[in-house]
């Protein structure tokens, strides 16, 4: 299995939704067929498929892999007790109508790799219907050595805040540092390497419908997030022996089982069902160059649609450093009540509604209908200031928008990270009306 390094760096296939093509053995990959009667080197073809067969062609996802063992080949399951991962709206305690917002949640000390380490904030939905979204934390300190994780039930966008990931994937490896993304398939099995030690970030934990890159209405062909930026692992099986625990999320549960063999033994594959992962920094920030606040929907990054068009099952949405030149506007967002619900983070810097109180490895959960804004200091500050071409930089704050309200899990009620002084953030606001 390919590592990287400084002499020779890890190499990947560009494109969002390609058709790709890979192997790490010459020859590995048939041609002119998907399951031949002998494939090369005896390898066993297997058909991963993410969506359903008679999906529309331009909505069908799936991947050929020629593997060494398939993935029917382990052992029996037995339960696997993970009690902060949870899954749903089902999971969650009483939901308060007012805004939440939690401190860094702190990386625990006890050894703990990615599995252990995932802790559900907030979620809704329900994974057997296929619909809604997890918004979970990762505070991990340990990699994963001879574990893999398979998701049944949603496929998974990271986020990393502190720390590199390095993910091994059956399809090949990603490295992925702070200020980049990875969205994991459903079903696809991968550890986490943590190559820079204590880890912390984000994880959306997607029930429904594959994210995908929005559409451009009248912004037209090109901007916002390109898809020749986003980047899938070359085939590269691994090459140590020995035995793996397999650990797999499947209906709201966490099951194991023991394999007598690396589940990372893909030689080759092709189809458009991938790991992949994003550059922040790539996205083309579309903005308001004369007056007024743009909706933050001009920074949708990925979308997974909901049956009502419009109205995202979940929209991930980033806010990266960018100009801000709008004349006699109020620039940061405005106070509002929306019909979607906002759970955001911080990868780094600060957020221009709200410097102080929101820090880098914390969260905020706006529900929908539940009235927020800028915090008192950032409306004097806003209000009263020159407008001269602004840039907000060496920032990235980002949310997981979803049409389904959030309900907070215990851990995120009850663990210690909640900021039970939020709302005072706006009690000074004064009423200023002058006739």
């Amino acid at each position: 299995m390919q590592s990287p390094t400084a002499a020779a760096p890890l190499a990947y296939q560009n494109g969002f939704g390609n058709q790709f093509a890979t192997e790490s053995v010459a020859g590995a990959l048939p041609l002119g067929r998907n399951s031949p009667q002998k494939p090369p080197f005896a390898l066993y073809p297997e058909l991963v498929s993410g969506s359903a067969f008679t999906a529309p062609r331009h909505e069908n996802l799936r991947s050929w892999l020629y593997r060494r063992q398939p993935s029917v080949v382990s052992g029996r399951y037995r339960p696997y007790e993970q009690p902060r991962w949870t899954s749903g709206a089902q999971a969650g305690g009483p939901m308060p109508p007012e805004p939440l917002r939690w401190n860094p949640f702190p990386i625990p000390e006890a050894p703990t790799d990615f599995i252990d380490g995932l802790c559900t904030v907030a979620a809704n939905g329900d994974v057997e219907q296929q619909s809604g979204v997890g918004s979970l934390v990762y505070l991990a300190n340990r990699s994963m050595e001879r574990r893999a994780l398979v998701n049944a039930d949603g496929e998974m966008l990271i986020v990393p805040q502190q720390g590199r990931l390095l993910l091994t994937t059956e399809m090949g490896v990603l490295e992925v540092r702070p200020g980049e993304i990875a969205l994991l398939p459903r079903g696809i099995a991968f550890k986490v390497g943590l190559p820079d030690g204590p880890s912390r970030g984000y994880v959306c934990e997607n029930y429904g419908a594959h994210f995908r890159l929005p559409e451009l209405g009248p912004i037209g062909s090109n901007g916002l997030a390109n898809a020749r930026d986003f980047q899938a692992p070359v085939a590269a099986a691994e090459a140590q022996g020995g035995s793996y625990r397999l650990v797999k999320r499947f209906g709201g549960r966490l099951w194991e089982a023991d394999l007598d063999h690396s589940p990372f033994n893909v030689l080759a594959w092709h189809g458009n069902l991938a790991p992949l992962k994003y550059d922040t920094a790539n996205f083309m920030v579309i903005g308001s160059i004369s007056f007024d606040h743009p909706d933050p929907s001009i920074f949708t990054v990925l979308t997974s649609p909901s049956d009502r068009p419009g109205t995202a099952n979940c929209d991930f949405v980033i806010f990266p450093p960018r100009w801000l030149v709008m004349e006699d506007t109020f620039r940061p967002p405005w106070y509002h009540r929306n019909l979607m619900s906002e759970f955001m983070g911080l990868v780094h810097g600060q957020y221009d509604a709200k410097p102080q109180g929101f820090k880098p490895g914390g969260a905020s959960l706006h529900n929908g209908m539940v009235p927020h804004g800028p915090d008192e200091e950032s409306y004097v500050r806003a209000s009263g200031a020159e407008l001269q071409p602004h840039k907000l930089d060496g920032t990235l704050a980002f949310m997981f928008e979803s049409r389904w309200r959030f309900v907070p899990t215990a851990f995120a009620l009850q663990g210690g990270a909640l900021d039970p002084d939020y709302p005072d953030c706006w009690q000074g606001l004064p009423d200023r009306f002058a006739p």
